[in-house]
């Protein structure tokens, strides 16, 4: 077993390094493979590789726990810690409410579908429910809205297989692709299309936001210390993982958002480290075997999708809200930090803050989103 935790430590950090240097290249083939294959995906799908070629079994090296019991904490932490609430405010009260009820809709919508398909085929019925591909489910909504680390950690509270895992990442990379195309052309023809509707919705002035106010009094030691100090007293104190995951999400944000001299740079950067390090730690334990899905599956994430857009447009009428907002708070949702303000440049840039601040709230109520989608699965 030992060798295998020093193969397992080497597989892990040549992963994240080649991860890590290859989302910083400047090279335009590069770059249009990453647009359609992440560098996250590498992340899971490399170590898998190793393992499949020479037949490794590395399931039970001591990283999982490691990732478990600290480097999940730790990214839980950073990423939590980001949120500066006090800025919410540039947003507005209309566009925060269609970004909830967007949220609500991917959190609430894969139970009623569930509910759906099994009411009219008993085959989805055994395959949702007794076969229990709902679990499947559950880390895509994490993924729509809080990104990786919510989409890690609702792998771990569904407890979803890791074959099942790998394809719903590549489904979801598809469809979130293809999403992000598709909102690259609405934004442009909002002010058109919200004139159609009968909307008469100014967009508000330029305005500043500077997320990493105070970030860099704060040396990037200290917060690595403060965030491992805390880590370790969760660990000592043996709390369940739900437990965890609720007490550090809390920690995060009083983190960020109480202390003035918190650095906020850091802490995504050290977020976004994490998150690939877990990835490839994960994709230690993948089985490349049973690599596929269900075409009911596939159906019901897609109805899914296109019912989310509908119902943000449908709340976009009633709150008379312009429908440039409707994919800013798409992509907030489903794409994040990166796609979120992309999509939003196509349009104006001075939105892009407003964009950024969306996706950084979607990242934070992620996890809370696809706690309640397990809990209406497990009682419903």
């Amino acid at each position: 077993m030992e060798n295998l935790d020093w193969i397992a430590t080497a597989i892990v950090v040549l992963t994240v390094f080649f991860v890590l240097r290859i989302s910083k290249l400047k090279n335009r083939i590069v770059e249009k493979i990453l647009d359609w294959f992440p560098a996250i995906l590498f992340a899971y799908v490399i170590p898998a590789g190793f393992t499949h070629l020479f037949g490794w079994d590395l399931s039970g090296v001591y990283l999982h726990s490691l990732s478990r019991n600290w480097i999940i904490p730790i990214t839980l932490l950073a990423v939590m810690s980001a949120l500066p609430l006090r800025q919410l405010a540039i947003v507005g009260v209309r566009p925060l409410v269609l970004f909830f009820i967007g949220s609500a809709i991917i959190a609430t919508l894969p139970v009623i579908l569930v509910l759906a398909f099994s009411g009219v085929d008993l085959q989805s019925s055994d395959l949702f429910v007794e076969q229990a591909y709902w679990k499947g489910l559950v880390p895509i909504v994490g993924g729509w809205i809080g990104g990786s680390t919510s989409q890690l950690i609702l792998k771990e509270l569904a407890e979803t297989p890791e074959s099942l895992f790998l394809s719903v990442l590549v489904l979801d990379n598809i469809l979130v692709n293809i999403w992000t195309i598709l909102m690259f052309q609405f934004i442009k023809k909002g002010e058109v299309l919200s004139r159609i509707f009968g909307i008469s919705d100014p967009i508000p002035d330029q305005s500043q936001v500077d997320l990493n106010s105070g970030g860099r009094k704060i040396f990037p030691w200290i917060t690595v210390l403060i965030f491992f100090g805390i880590a370790s007293l969760i660990f000592f104190l043996n709390i369940s993982f739900l437990g965890m995951v609720i007490s550090l999400s809390i920690i995060g944000l009083v983190l960020g958002n109480i202390f003035k001299l918190w650095n906020t740079r850091f802490s995504l950067q050290l977020g976004g480290i994490c998150i690939v390090l877990v990835m490839a730690i994960l994709g230690l334990r993948l089985d490349f075997s049973n690599l596929s899905l269900p075409w009911e599956f596939v159906t019901l994430v897609v109805i899914w999708l296109i019912l989310h857009f509908v119902g943000m447009l449908i709340c976009a009428k009633i709150l008379k809200l312009n429908l440039v907002w409707v994919p800013i708070a798409s992509m907030a949702n489903l794409g994040g930090i990166s796609t979120a303000p992309a999509v939003t440049a196509a349009y104006r840039k001075d939105l892009m803050p407003h964009a950024v601040l969306l996706a950084i709230l979607s990242m934070v109520t992620g996890t809370g989103w696809g706690m309640l989608t397990i809990y209406l699965f497990q009682n419903i």
